[in-house]
C-alpha cells in the first residue's frame, strides 16, 4: 500500500512537472489520442484526467458536474415529459424511473435524453456492444462516445470513447462516464462533435457553469428556462 502511494505521488509530480510541455504539445501539435496514450500512459486515469481538467480550468471535474446536474434534474425531467408525444425514445426511457427512481438513474435519464429534448441526434455518441466482439472493433469510427457493453441483457461495463480509442473501463454509472469524457475533450483539445454541439454546450456551460457568460442563442434560452421559478 506504501509503495502504491508513493508511486501515485511520482506520478502526480511527473505530470505537474511536465504540464506545460504537454499542453503546448496538445494543443499547437494536435498530436491523435494514440500517440498521447502511448507518449503519456499515466495520463488515462480517472485521478489524472481530473487533475489535468484542474490544471487547466481551474475547477474541480466532478465537484463542478454533479451539484450543477443535480440542481436542473427536476427541471429537465419535468421538461422531457412534456415532449414525450413527439419522442417514443424519450417516453420509453422515461419508464425506467417507475421501476429504479434511485438519483443514479436520474442522472442516467437526464443526461441521456438530453439530445432529444434539444432535438440533436445521439445515434454516434452512444454505441451498445456485445462483450463478445473483439475490442479493437467496437469502437472503430466512432469520434467521440460511451460504449455501453452488454452481455445479453445485463450491462458489464461502460467506456468512454475519444478518436477509435477506448479509455477507462469499468466504468458503471453512465452519469460518471460523462464527466470522464467531458475531462477528457478538455484535456485533449478535441471538438465537441457538431452532431451533439448543444448538447456539449448546456452540460459545460448550464450544468458545469464553465463559460457560462458565452452561450449560443439557443442554450441561453434553455439556461434561462432552468432558472425561472415556474414555467
Amino acid at each position: 500500500m506504501e509503495k502504491k502511494r508513493a508511486d501515485m505521488k511520482k506520478i502526480e509530480e511527473m505530470m505537474v512537472s511536465t504540464f506545460s510541455l504537454r499542453r503546448k504539445q496538445i494543443v499547437e501539435e494536435e498530436p491523435p489520442v494514440a500517440e498521447v496514450k502511448m507518449k503519456w500512459p499515466a495520463f488515462f486515469t480517472e485521478q489524472q484526467i481530473g487533475a489535468e481538467f484542474t490544471r487547466i480550468t481551474s475547477v474541480d471535474l466532478t465537484q463542478s458536474f454533479f451539484p450543477g446536474l443535480d440542481q436542473h434534474l427536476p427541471r429537465l425531467l419535468t421538461f422531457y415529459r412534456t415532449k414525450t408525444e413527439r419522442s417514443p425514445e424519450l417516453k420509453k426511457l422515461l419508464l425506467k424511473l417507475e421501476s429504479d427512481n434511485s438519483n443514479s438513474m436520474k442522472r442516467a435519464i437526464t443526461l441521456r435524453r438530453l439530445p432529444y429534448f434539444l432535438s440533436e441526434d445521439p445515434s454516434k455518441f452512444l454505441r451498445t456492444v456485445e462483450a463478445t466482439e473483439p475490442e479493437e472493433s467496437m469502437a472503430r469510427d466512432m469520434n467521440v462516445g460511451i460504449l455501453l457493453v452488454n452481455d445479453g441483457e445485463d450491462l458489464l461495463d461502460m467506456t468512454v470513447v475519444p478518436e477509435d480509442q477506448i479509455i477507462l473501463h469499468d466504468i458503471k454509472d453512465f452519469s460518471k462516464a460523462v464527466t470522464m469524457l467531458m475531462g477528457l475533450l478538455y484535456v485533449l483539445n478535441i471538438d465537441y462533435p457538431v452532431e451533439l454541439r448543444y448538447t456539449f454546450e448546456v452540460i459545460q456551460k448550464v450544468l458545469m457553469n464553465i463559460g457560462a457568460d458565452h452561450c449560443s442563442a439557443r442554450v441561453h434560452g434553455v439556461r434561462n428556462r432552468l432558472l425561472r421559478k415556474t414555467e
